[in-house]
């Protein structure tokens, strides 16, 4: 296995889906669940970040392909988006896109929603209300926790362009652990997530976010200088 590349891939991608950053949206979002459906929702949001994974490392090279960019022409484009995101991480903004005003407000409703269970009638007899719609949970897993803020653009510039640079099945491999990795450290996050919430002060949060805005910013500029040394050689002096 490609014991380099695997550090950069999990750096990369650990930094850029950095679960404790997520942690404050996805309890916002799961606060009017119970532990068991908030535990449900988090490993709907592993799987969907699995599955989406899967499928941009399988077929992203050959869409590039299908509309003629190269990876090389991919990843200096990527590395400026990533580099993008790094920068507001260091400003202290998120790595995750927010959504516009709308998506904003319906991601506030959602988070306002009511839970199942007992409430009473005008006559005081409680009566058993459903659960509300399992269809807005699964929503609010995939959209907005999955994508775009664990998968948006600079997740997805990363995978492609580091499974362009594996080059042999031992690279593939270590591309898919460092995916594997990070979505295990996600998975556990999530499952304990009220707990974590409760012990991670708003100070930790700020240093985490900046410190992995720098190591974003870092593998932005290295992406940018690969991608021009291969598309432009006489730069190599």
């Amino acid at each position: 296995m490609d014991v380099p590349l695997l550090v950069r891939a999990f750096g990369a991608f650990f930094a850029i889906m950095n679960p404790f950053v997520v942690l404050p949206m996805f309890l916002v979002l799961t606060q009017a669940q119970d532990l068991t459906h908030q535990r449900r929702t988090g490993m709907r949001i592993v799987l969907y970040c699995l599955v989406m994974a899967a499928i941009v490392m399988v077929s992203g090279t050959a869409i590039l392909g299908f509309f003629g960019i190269s990876v090389d022409h991919f990843r200096v484009a990527g590395g400026i988006v990533l580099l993008m995101i790094g920068l507001t991480m260091l400003n202290g903004g998120s790595p995750a896109h927010e959504g516009t005003p709308q998506e904003k407000a319906r991601m506030r409703a959602r988070a306002l929603q009511p839970s199942g269970g007992l409430h009473d009638e005008p006559g005081g007899r409680p009566v058993a209300v459903a659960e509300p719609e399992t269809d807005a949970n699964a929503d609010v897993a995939f959209y907005p926790l999955t994508f775009p803020m664990l998968l948006g653009p600079g997740t997805i510039a990363s995978l492609i362009v580091f499974t362009g640079q594996a080059g042999s099945v031992s690279g593939f491999l270590a591309i898919v652990t460092a995916v594997v990795a990070v979505l295990a450290i996600l998975a556990v996050v999530l499952w304990f997530a009220p707990a974590i919430g409760n012990r991670m002060s708003q100070t930790l949060r700020v240093i985490m976010t900046r410190l992995m805005g720098m190591i974003i910013a870092s593998i932005a500029v290295a992406m940018v200088i690969e991608g021009l040394l291969s598309l432009l050689p006489a730069l190599r002096g």
